[in-house]
């Protein structure tokens, strides 16, 4: 079978990551956004894209 799944579910976790980081961005400083001191929302977006990243990389690279 010729199905490689990795391009679309790196496009699809790169914008979730995109948008959650440019969410987090807009609301970093905010009273309640990081209740731990941690802006939340900056780090998973940042972690999710890049996985994005390296599922698109990885699916570019086995063409």
């Amino acid at each position: 079978m010729g199905l490689d799944v990795r391009m679309p579910m790196g496009l699809m976790f790169s914008v979730l990551g995109a948008l959650l980081l440019v969410y987090g961005g807009l609301t970093l400083g905010r009273p309640g956004t990081a209740p731990t001191g941690v802006p939340i929302n900056l780090v998973w977006g940042l972690f999710i894209l890049l996985f994005g990243l390296v599922l698109i990389f990885l699916a570019r690279r086995a063409r």
